[in-house]
């Protein structure tokens, strides 16, 4: 037995969190189980989400309308059954969190409110390798305010033969354009190679400068341990189906520090949902706002998704976040070991756990033949072009078995070339 196979073995002997695999449906490929490393693109489902879906189903059917007040939890104030299991996932109080709308739209209402160009202080600054749909969301804002994107949309480019960004830089690029820059938007970890970005240094260095400092936290709510009111960020967006295991599309949320929450003079589109929930049915023509994070919603809440993404959040509050990054930290410092030993692939996600989380991005020599061998042998990836095949070990349902087991294929695919 090689020495991987025995920690694997005696790590997942030691594993307090194993049992919680068992909640999860796994997926099947030509009647194998299979080895499933792509929590970071859709978590997988929870046994209990089909319950939790069929229960509004059903108080819709014999409800009806009735349900928004009479619902076991009721769809009026829906929302709040969320908000206590997403707080300490996000580090934030309950007034500055509520689950709403998806990821894109969020993002687009947050800087409606929150990028405010004026003379040349009217440019944003983005990760050169940010998810697409963030970029088109900034290009649009620009446009908006009567901008030119191709010159007030800024990108931070790694040096010259890296791949993740140095903080040290950011600080730099954001000290030699502190008169133009507006506003900072990054992903909390990026998408591309898993670097997770210092959050609080970075949000304290643009307090320092002027500059509203935001974060999509797609890939890094659920994964990493995240205190936003403290670090002082001014917004946040994210995604429910990554890390969440919310379903395909599922609900996203906002987060607003208190401090914008409660400014009546925090610009926000206003609808009949962010209106006060005491006067709501009054119908007034006046916008009554609510000082918290609620006040930026807009329509009614999505029931069905937010079931789903409560049956989820549940899970995560019976594992609690410190077993679970505990988890996280030595599952994925595992893999890194395991993949590190073979010479045909890179790995480009910083070693250190505290500048990445459950991610590990890989560049491999014939990367995409690579990965189409790992799912014929009913392992799940995700690639993503145009040379890098992503993993992510997750806490919740993969164990140290499949970590090496993913290794060893990996081996055997280059043997056999």
């Amino acid at each position: 037995m090689s020495e991987f196979a025995k920690l694997a073995k005696d790590y997942d002997k030691l594993d307090d969190l194993s049992s919680f695999r068992d909640l999860f449906h796994i997926p099947k490929i030509k009647g194998h189980e299979a080895i499933y490393f792509t929590g970071n693109s859709l978590g997988l489902q929870p046994k209990s989400t089909k319950d939790f879906i069929l229960e509004e189903l059903d108080t819709w059917a014999k409800l009806g309308v009735e349900g928004h007040f009479h619902a076991t939890r009721d769809w009026f104030g829906y929302h709040k059954f969320l908000t206590p299991h997403l707080c300490p996932l996000l580090g934030a109080l309950a007034d500055e969190v509520v689950a709403m709308n998806t990821l894109t739209t969020n993002l687009h209402l947050l800087l409606l409110s929150f990028y405010k160009p004026q003379g040349n202080k009217k440019k944003i600054l983005i990760e050169y390798d940010a998810f697409p749909s963030d970029v088109y969301a900034c290009q649009s804002q620009i446009e908006l305010h009567g901008h030119i994107p191709q010159t007030d949309l800024l990108f931070l480019k790694p040096k010259p033969g890296n791949y993740t960004l140095e903080t040290q830089d950011i600080f730099d690029f954001i000290q030699e354009n502190q008169e133009d820059i507006a506003l900072v938007l990054l992903g909390g970890i990026n998408y591309y190679t898993g670097q997770r970005f210092d959050m609080p240094e970075i949000a304290k260095f643009c307090q320092q400068k002027d500059i509203v400092f935001g974060l999509d936290l797609a890939h890094a709510i659920g994964n990493i341990e995240l205190n936003l009111h403290d670090w002082g960020v001014d917004f946040a967006t994210w995604c429910s189906y990554k890390y969440l295991n919310s379903g395909p599309g599922g609900v996203s949320g906002i987060f607003v520090h208190q401090k914008h929450a409660q400014n009546s003079n925090t610009f926000k589109l206003k609808g009949w949902w962010g209106n006060d929930p005491k006067s709501r049915f009054q119908m007034s023509k006046q916008f009554e706002p609510i000082f918290t994070a609620e006040s930026w919603q807009l329509s009614n809440a999505q029931i069905l998704p937010k079931a789903a993404h409560l049956a989820s959040l549940e899970i995560f509050s019976q594992a609690t976040l410190p077993k679970l990054i505990q988890k996280a930290h030595k599952l994925s410092d595992f893999a890194y070991e395991c993949l590190a030993s073979i010479d045909q692939i890179q790995i480009i996600t910083p070693k250190d756990y505290s500048n990445r989380g459950c991610q590990l991005s890989i560049v491999a020599q014939d990367g995409k033949a690579l990965f189409d061998f790992l799912t014929n042998n009913h392992i799940i990836t995700d690639w993503r072009s145009p040379d890098v095949i992503r993993i992510a070990p997750v806490p919740l349902y993969n164990t140290y078995q499949e970590v090496f087991t993913f290794s060893e294929y990996i081996r055997r695919f280059y043997a056999q070339r």
